[in-house]
């Protein structure tokens, strides 16, 4: 019987009081902490003995588990691994569930279909007409698999790190993090995982802080989600709706955090804002609306705006003349633009590889409060605005006029602090290392 059956089975027979009680002596001795350490423990042990496994084997399988297409950091690794002799990289689309079936339905085929355009051989893990979820360890019994999101109970627990504890696991952050929330760096997943690429040395300190594994399972290799914005030398600038090429190019990008956390999206008070900006500068601007994947679906839920009103909103994007709403892969569109407008903590770093200008909304001070030592540094080499006339100076002075002050600034930050040492990717950082623990 698991643990969670076993708490249901017993609270059934226990008066509520004396549950309760139960609950509360079982926190403060802490036996959460000492099952979290020997689970931890256990998993140290069963990737030993699968390193072992592993390092017999003439043909390795490395399954990506992929949930949205935008948060899809291996491009450049899959690659790598497609034309390796020993590793067999497979894709599969997980069911995206924390939104409800609806939404489940629609993320996995907008990725399926999106990834076979590009031309992967791309499997979906449930079938829709039969209601099937696929047994990936029947049909491709990984030695490898890679994660795309850490968070239990975004995907379908048939997925999830606790389905595969013999199993070598590895993860990329889904975003290169700026902020510091306990969340984001020490879950059950983060300790759970055989091996974690940090992005940075101040990553990787980071999780030796709060990891409860000390972030022994960290190794710096740099960002893979930069390697397609260093190598890509040839952009497809088609991906803008509008030819007119004396257009500037602007993005936007709002994150969904309206009333969450640390509440940093401005998009309720500037969505009608932007709307005008295109408008006020058709003949000097055109802005591509690229929000956050999760904003569309919080807007549609009546507690927002419902589906009509949130519908009509993208429609009008798609209708402007000078503008578009994107929401799949950005890495043309971020070459090819001229500016990035956000308040997408995810967006900071990976911009800024572009050398590009960069502005950070503030929505409030608190806000400022959140940031890593990593984050202080990446939004000091944005320009900031905390009211509309900031924003307009800077679509002004920087974006038309081309007044960049801060470009030497940011590409001196990006150098120290972004791009890897050893002048590799990182996604042959991370092949590398794969090869050192298996080819030894």
């Amino acid at each position: 019987m698991k643990l969670h059956e076993l708490k249901l089975f017993i609270k059934g027979y226990v008066p509520e009081k004396i549950w309760i009680s139960l609950i509360k002596v079982y926190n403060f001795i802490k036996l959460r902490d000492l099952r979290n350490l020997y689970l931890i423990k256990k998993a140290q042990e069963r990737h030993k003995k699968a390193l072992e496994i592993v390092q017999g084997k003439t043909k390795i399988r490395v399954a990506f588990f992929l949930t949205h297409e935008s948060v899809w950091k291996y491009e450049v690794l899959f690659d790598l691994m497609l034309h390796h002799p020993i590793f067999e990289p497979a894709l599969f689309v997980c069911p995206v569930v924390n939104f409800g079936m609806e939404n489940m339905l629609l993320e996995m085929d907008k990725t399926y279909k999106a990834f076979k355009i590009k031309g992967y051989d791309v499997v979906k893990t449930y079938d829709s007409e039969t209601g099937i979820y696929l047994d990936i360890q029947k049909i491709f019994p990984p030695d490898i698999v890679f994660y795309t999101n850490p968070y239990k109970g975004l995907q379908d627990e048939r997925y999830y790190i606790t389905k595969f504890p013999n199993t070598l696991t590895c993860y990329v952050p889904y975003a290169i993090m700026t902020v510091n929330i306990e969340g984001i760096y020490n879950t059950d997943f983060h300790n759970l995982v055989w091996r974690i690429f940090s992005e940075t040395p101040i990553h990787k300190g980071i999780s030796m802080q709060k990891q409860t594994n000390n972030g022994q399972n960290c190794i710096v290799t740099g960002y893979p989600g930069f390697d397609q914005l260093l190598i890509n030398k040839s952009p497809n600038s088609t991906i803008w709706k509008n030819p007119n090429s004396s257009l500037k190019k602007i993005i936007w990008a709002p994150h969904h955090s309206m009333i969450e956390f640390n509440k940093v999206s401005n998009f309720l008070e500037y969505y009608d804002f932007f709307i005008e900006l295109a408008d006020n500068y058709k003949d000097k601007l055109q802005i591509t609306f690229k929000p956050h994947h999760l904003l569309r679906v919080k807007l549609e839920d009546d507690s927002y705006w419902g589906k009509e009103k949130t519908n009509i909103y993208f429609n009008k994007w798609e209708s402007l003349e000078n503008g578009q709403f994107e929401d799949g892969d950005y890495i043309d569109l971020f070459l090819t633009s001229d500016a990035l407008i956000h308040d997408c903590g995810s967006f900071m770093s990976e911009y800024l590889i572009t050398g590009k200008p960069s502005l950070f909304m503030v929505r409030d001070e608190s806000v400022m409060e959140y940031w890593t030592a990593f984050g202080e540094k990446t939004v000091a080499a944005h320009y900031q605005s905390r009211n509309k006339k900031q924003l307009i100076d800077f679509i002004e002075n920087v974006v038309l006029n081309e007044n960049d002050l801060m470009k030497e600034e940011r590409n001196i930050f990006v150098q120290n602090n972004l791009i890897p040492k050893n002048k590799l990717t990182a996604s042959e950082n991370i092949l590398q290392y794969l090869e050192s623990q298996i080819f030894q």
